[in-house]
């Protein structure tokens, strides 16, 4: 078991089993006498690497055949870029719903490249930060897409419900929640996700794209910005980043061992409800921006009524293993991260210390 914590937003903590199991191969990968960071992308080696982990991804999340994976290079946020370039088509218009940072940025990105309508945005109800209802959204049926980020990282804010788009195809953001609770998959055309936070390590976006979304895309866009060459090449349009597909490769493994997404979901559910609990009964000690009906469960934020008190507790906290609870630099306060691999054992210590801190300074 550990002795730290790591609740950063991400890169975030990996599964123990499956740093040990890297560990192990670094030098000599299924008797190869190589590393897995030295397997050429298209010798067979790393073709059965990237077999296996497509193979388990579509396990995991029950991926149709009519759905095309791809593994690409960088983060999450160059897709806000891809995005557009590959599915304005003619069309050249789109829905965002804007609920926090990430999605903000998401839609200047898109602004770029065609007619961006902001058909809902963050609102508040009871003073806390909510999500706005659908019923509240101005959506336009002849939109090529709708746009939105499932789970807000820096405001803990997530939605915990699919919007409804019609025969619009809806384009999901899941770089922070992807993998840590069931998701229906058919309901959306097209889902993205970067890998640092919930299936491996940080350089490495994986893409579901139903096939007839695979499309040309505006004029001028770069070869290697364009889904349609990823697709045809089988995501190795260039050398790929391998050794992050690796890790991400013994992390679905590793969620596949621990029964897999339906398991996981009943783990996060527990871990969120362990840190709620302690705020919501803290007597104002403790205070949650977000409103209960849409707290993220990835990305719990909070604040302590006397903000004097913050920087004491993340120095407390990091001396009992507790590290980088530090809120956003753009909001401050409380934030831990608590993504599939945080063990339940770590929010357990964390809301321990939550208790005795305030019991100390309350």
């Amino acid at each position: 078991m550990r002795k730290v914590f790591n609740f950063s937003p991400g890169p975030a903590m990996l599964p123990e089993a499956v740093l040990k199991t890297a560990q192990a191969e670094m030098l000599n990968w299924h008797g190869t006498e190589m590393s897995a960071m030295e397997l050429p992308h298209r010798g067979m080696h790393f073709q059965e690497v990237m077999q296996q982990t497509e193979s388990d991804l579509r396990t995991l999340l029950a991926i149709p055949p009519h759905y095309r994976v791809l593994f690409l290079p960088d983060g999450a946020a160059a897709q806000f870029t891809m995005v557009p370039l590959n599915l304005l088509g003619d069309k050249k218009c789109a829905d965002y719903i804007q609920t926090g940072i990430w999605s903000k940025k998401a839609l200047t990105e898109a602004e770029r490249y065609g007619a961006i309508n902001i058909a809902a945005t963050l609102t508040k109800c009871d003073g806390l930060l909510a999500l706005p209802p659908q019923s509240t959204w101005s959506l336009d049926e002849k939109a090529a897409y709708v746009h939105y980020a499932s789970n807000e990282t820096i405001d803990g804010v997530q939605f915990h419900w699919v919007p409804e788009t019609g025969s619009v195809p809806l384009v999901g953001d899941f770089s922070s929640d992807i993998l840590s609770r069931p998701l229906d998959v058919e309901r959306y055309g097209l889902i993205y996700a970067s890998a640092q936070k919930n299936m491996g390590q940080a350089g490495l976006t994986v893409l579901i794209i139903r096939e007839d979304l695979i499309q040309d895309p505006l004029p001028g866009t770069p070869t290697l910005y364009t889904y349609k060459v990823h697709a045809k090449h089988h995501s190795m349009a260039h050398t790929p980043p391998t050794y992050s597909w690796y890790i991400t490769g013994l992390v679905l493994a590793w969620l596949k061992a621990q029964g897999g997404v339906d398991a996981i979901f009943q783990i996060n559910q527990r871990k969120a409800c362990h840190l709620y609990d302690c705020i919501d009964r803290s007597n104002g000690f403790y205070v949650s921006p977000v409103h209960p009906d849409c707290r993220s469960m990835m990305n719990v934020v909070y604040d302590i009524h006397e903000k004097t008190l913050e920087p004491i507790f993340l120095e407390e906290a990091a001396k009992h293993g507790l590290v980088y609870l530090k809120g956003h630099r753009l909001r401050g306060g409380i934030r831990a991260s608590i993504y599939n691999a945080m063990p339940e054992a770590g929010v357990l210590l964390l809301a321990d210390f939550m208790h005795t801190f305030m019991k100390q300074y309350g």
